[in-house]
């Protein structure tokens, strides 16, 4: 007999069909006996690609019941009446978006009988193994893998692509893919207030009912493509990869204006966090979501219960065996003198055991304690060439980095570690330089901190690792963010990149151009000419504002000296002081100590004393 159109599809199907050996053998394990096995997860998850193959396994004493997205009156029937009127020892087979509701769960009978199966996507082996059988060259494999996050229905299409003559990168690159897998996966919103809610929930780390409304919060509950965890919703990954693609293709604009205003309220949050490790979650949370969307680096979510420590004793041990193991006795050796050195510099990634699942050190270099490490030296060389610190200013080297699994490739410790990076940056205003030499592959980070505004340091001289570094005098945190912001926006930014004009202006320099500046106060070309316009003490702020704002904090006789002389000036010094009832020559002490007080006020800003005025 002639086999069917249908039997030759089944046949292809199932050598495509890539593992599921734990689901597969959990079911062989339960078919002995009656009940439910209930499996579910969101579309395109590969379901009906498991029930077929289930089906081979048990069709002659098994029930089938696919697409199981039944309202609540049907749901209640199917459960307490059409399932209990099979026979004794039937055993059936449910496949669904949604898992099982609080019904099913609050039933002691159920309970015993229900077996409910999460069905997620493809881990990394498998995965390269269907790419194999499609018959994908294996040196697409990583990029396919990450941009799909292992989602069958995904890497299908993108195979598909592939065949077609694309070259993704990400899955911006293929708008036809985005829109069938939105078609496959996402039900239709009810109103476009409903489609910006999930817009939102797609650029945001978490969602929280404060952020869409309490009647969009709960309508979010209701989808299968939405997850619920300890601190809000959240798409599940390649969901958020697609409508973040989606939306930036089909609206740029509300697409930028969504992530600039993301990005604005990040910031505030972190600063308004209770205390360091909530700063972490946060900002790890917002770079798992970033990273993948702005064609960086992937970064792994951290499981739960892994935290950011501090550095005890009976780490040192297993820090230096990891380092040696991954990167050699020499290097471990140089983690082994910072250990004694700097050992708050240390930040342990700690897993729910307690054991270091990897680690970063963060190094304030000096000259004494730089002296057994070549690259310690090297970037402290570079600064001084680049431009030296100054009194109170500090030098910061994200030295080291390792995971104990992955060693640098990416992992959750790797996003701890760059979380740790960011809130560096925001919380350490009194640093000249910031330096990272911790990582070995340069065409894998050279994008990532490029983004971030740090450049290839050159002359570091013979480093076993690429170094990249940041003066924050030329740009602070404030400009900082407004450039990163930009860039994550697809504004057009200039570009991460050596520094070779305009030096860092020194104490006496800075005292000389707030002299000139109080005198050109009322000449806005001036002001603009002005040293200062160059220094972290203004920044992005406006420079006669802020000079009037020094002013105000003078004591009550200097500020009027101020007032009349440099702020409202009307007349000549000597009429001032004539006005004022003072000597010539006390007012001109007057005005001196003013103008000292006022450049005090100005250099602490400049070197990250005044954390309060930014």
């Amino acid at each position: 007999m002639t086999a069917s159109l249908g039997e030759r599809i089944r046949k292809l199907r199932h050598r495509s069909f890539v593992g599921r050996d734990a689901e597969i053998a959990r079911f062989r394990a339960l078919l002995s006996g009656p009940g439910v096995f209930f499996v579910h997860g969101p579309g395109g998850v590969g379901k009906t690609a498991l029930l077929d193959v289930l089906a081979d396994i048990a069709s002659d004493r098994v029930l089938f019941l696919d697409d199981y997205e039944q309202p609540a009156e049907i749901d209640d029937w199917v459960r307490d009446e059409y399932l209990p009127s099979l026979p004794d020892d039937a055993f059936v087979v449910i496949a669904g978006r949604h898992p099982p509701g609080p019904r099913w769960r609050a039933d002691p009978a159920w309970r015993e009988l229900l077996h409910v199966v999460p069905l997620g996507n493809l881990p990394p082996a498998d995965a390269r193994e269907y790419l194999a059988i499609q018959q994908v060259p294996p040196e697409r494999h990583d990029r396919l893998l990450a941009i799909s996050r292992g989602h069958p229905l995904t890497l299908s299409m993108l195979v598909d692509a592939v065949r077609r003559g694309a070259d993704p990168h990400s899955l911006a690159d293929v708008p036809d893919v985005v829109g069938a897998l939105l078609a496959q996966i996402l039900d239709e919103a009810p109103s476009p207030r409903h489609r910006h809610a999930l817009d939102l929930c797609a650029h945001a780390p978490v969602t929280t009912e404060d952020l869409v409304g309490e009647d969009l919060f709960a309508w979010l509950r209701t989808l299968p493509i939405i997850v619920e965890g300890p601190h809000g919703l959240f798409p599940h990954d390649v969901v958020r990869d697609a409508l973040d693609a989606d939306l930036r293709w089909r609206d740029p604009a509300r697409w930028a204006d969504l992530h600039r205003r993301l990005h604005a309220g990040l910031v505030s949050r972190i600063h308004a966090a209770p205390g360091e490790q909530e700063r972490l979650r946060i900002l790890a949370g917002s770079i798992v979501v970033a990273g993948p969307r702005l064609g960086l680096l992937t970064y792994p979510a951290p499981p739960p219960d892994t935290v950011v420590d501090r550095l005890r004793d009976a780490d040192r041990p297993a820090i230096v065996a990891m380092t040696a193991a991954w990167q050699g006795e020499e290097q471990a050796a140089l983690v082994a003198h910072w250990l004694d050195a700097q050992p708050t510099a240390f930040r342990i990634f700690r897993s729910a055991s307690g054991d270091p699942d990897g680690y970063a050190a963060c190094l304030d270099l000096s000259e004494p304690v730089a002296a057994a490490d070549p690259e310690a030296r090297a970037m402290l060389r570079y600064a001084d060439q680049h431009g030296a610190p100054r009194p109170g200013e500090r030098v910061r080297a994200w030295r080291f980095f390792l995971d104990r699994h992955h060693g640098q490739r990416p992992s959750p410790s790797m996003t701890l570690a760059t979380a740790c990076q960011m809130l560096d940056i925001l919380t350490h205003d009194d640093t000249a330089w910031t330096f990272l030499a911790a990582y070995a592959d340069a065409d894998m980070w050279g994008p990532t901190m490029a983004f971030l505004d740090f450049w290839r340091a050159t002359d570091t001289g013979g480093t076993t690792f690429p170094v990249y570094a940041h003066d924050w005098r030329r740009t602070g945190v404030a400009e900082w963010l407004e450039l990163v912001a930009a860039r994550g926006a697809g504004v057009p930014a200039r570009p991460a990149e050596e520094p070779s004009g305009d030096p860092v202006l020194s104490r006496p320099e800075f005292a000389e151009a707030v002299r000139s500046a109080l005198r050109d106060l009322h000449d806005p070309r001036k002001l603009r000419e002005s040293p200062l316009m160059r220094s972290r003490a203004v920044g992005t702020a406006a420079l006669k504002g802020l000079l009037t704002e020094a002013a105000g904090t003078l004591p009550p006789a200097l500020r009027a000296v101020t007032d009349r002389t440099f702020l409202r000036p009307a007349t000549t010094q000597e009429r001032v002081a004539e006005e004022l009832h003072l000597s010539f020559s006390t007012y001109r002490r007057h005005r001196d100590r003013a103008v000292a007080q006022i450049t005090a006020w100005l250099w602490d800003r400049e070197i990250g004393h005044r954390t309060t005025s930014r």
